[in-house]
């Protein structure tokens, strides 16, 4: 009995996942430029594009800033546009590149970069960048309607930005996010990271982050199209200034102050690296206890939920009899194809879906190895600093 209870369990959860979760797992949110993100253009009733401010925290980002920079200099907007790049105490050079990078466009005029301060106490350091380039564009003589909020890592298509505005005004949105395509190419990418988009989906369900009704509030850090006057109404970046899971924590924020979009994308990119399991466990670990509000007892529900959620369908599949391996065999089946458009979308076999049980078992430990880092006193740890503040 217990295991026809445990198996039955697995089956409802994977069913009230696939038919009543706002069908996260079909990948239906997507922008791409003017065909599924919205035209490209603005309608003659509204008034000219409006201006924007690329806000840039970048701390030891030589080695991909160019990409960024370059790319932003190349996008097809006819509006105003300029790019801050805070600075925050690289060692690497990265200014250096950024500047370099303008020059050769003939575009230093578009750069500003700001040497960032000494980070706060009870600041993030991502944040602490953050708020000092949103200051310097705020404080301009013509302050920018929006504000992109960029990763130093991520490298755009040339009429995304154009996209992004064009969705923003028609639909009068407050932030517009874009879950960027990750690097699949390392071995350790490519069995990892498409389930990485997977978990935020079902964590976060798009369709539900978009309903201005739902209390469900989500964006995608690497790219954040903010509308300047609902920032500054939602208290500004100071208003989540400790928060590891910033974006999530930002989209909260802006949703009061009006409708909010995210959606999947093919033409913004991370170049940012994950070569090995160790790179993806550092960069899973950083947030994911913090996911959990430093609950011990959430923590526990979390690995007991997945491990019924996850590894209880194929475990009850090949070595249950009766009702309880066909019902485990129906949970593993549900999830296999749930994984389905996620792996479509990163271009990897099908075959995957089957290996999710193992795969959320790595998360799993990833998860407990976070809880682990934040009672040594490493929560949080990002470019050499532990962000996580004692609870």
């Amino acid at each position: 009995m217990v295991l026809e209870g445990i198996a039955a369990l697995a089956a409802a959860i994977w069913l009230y996942l696939v038919f009543a979760r706002g069908g996260f797992w079909l990948c239906s949110e997507r922008q791409e430029g003017g065909q599924e993100g919205g035209p490209a253009t603005l309608p003659a009733s509204l008034p000219p594009w409006p201006s924007v401010t690329v806000v840039i925290p970048a701390r030891d980002e030589a080695d991909g800033i160019a990409e960024t920079i370059g790319s932003l200099l190349r996008q097809d907007y006819a509006g105003a546009f300029k790019i801050v790049l805070v600075d925050d105490n690289s060692s690497d050079g990265t200014a250096d590149v950024a500047r370099r990078c303008a020059g050769e466009a003939n575009a230093a005029e578009r750069l500003e970069i700001i040497a960032g301060q000494p980070l706060p106490r009870g600041w993030t350091g991502k944040l602490w960048a953050v708020k000092q380039g949103v200051a310097a564009a705020q404080s301009a003589t013509h302050p920018p309607d929006y504000m992109l909020l960029s990763d130093a890592d991520i490298v755009y298509s040339p009429e995304v930005l154009a996209g992004l505005v064009a969705r923003a005004v028609t639909s009068k949105l407050v932030l517009t996010s874009l879950m960027v395509k990750l690097r699949c190419d390392s071995f350790a990418e490519r069995s990892l990271i498409p389930a990485f988009i997977f978990f935020f989906q079902m964590l976060y369900p798009f369709p539900w982050a978009n309903k201005p009704a739902s209390g469900t509030a989500a964006a995608a850090g690497g790219c954040m199209l903010v509308r300047g006057d609902a920032l500054k109404a939602a208290g500004g970046i100071d208003a989540i200034r400790n928060a590891l899971i910033d974006d999530c924590s930002l989209a909260k924020l802006l949703k009061a102050q009006g409708p909010i979009w995210l959606g999947l994308t093919e033409r913004v990119f991370s170049t940012r690296p994950y070569p090995d399991f160790d790179a993806i466990r550092q960069m899973v670990s950083r947030s994911a206890y913090a996911q959990l509000r430093y609950s011990p007892l959430l923590l526990a529900g979390t690995v007991v939920g997945m491990a019924v959620t996850y590894l209880a369908p194929p475990l009850l599949t090949l070595f249950a009899n009766g009702p309880a391996r066909w019902l485990g065999l129906l949970a593993w089946g549900l999830m296999a194809v749930a994984f389905v458009p996620t792996l479509r979308l990163y271009r990897r076999s099908l075959l995957w879906g089957w290996a999710l049980p193992a795969i959320a078992l790595c998360y799993m430990l990833f998860t407990l190895d976070s809880a682990l880092q934040f009672a040594r006193g490493k929560g949080g740890m990002w470019k050499g600093r532990a962000q996580a503040l004692e609870q």
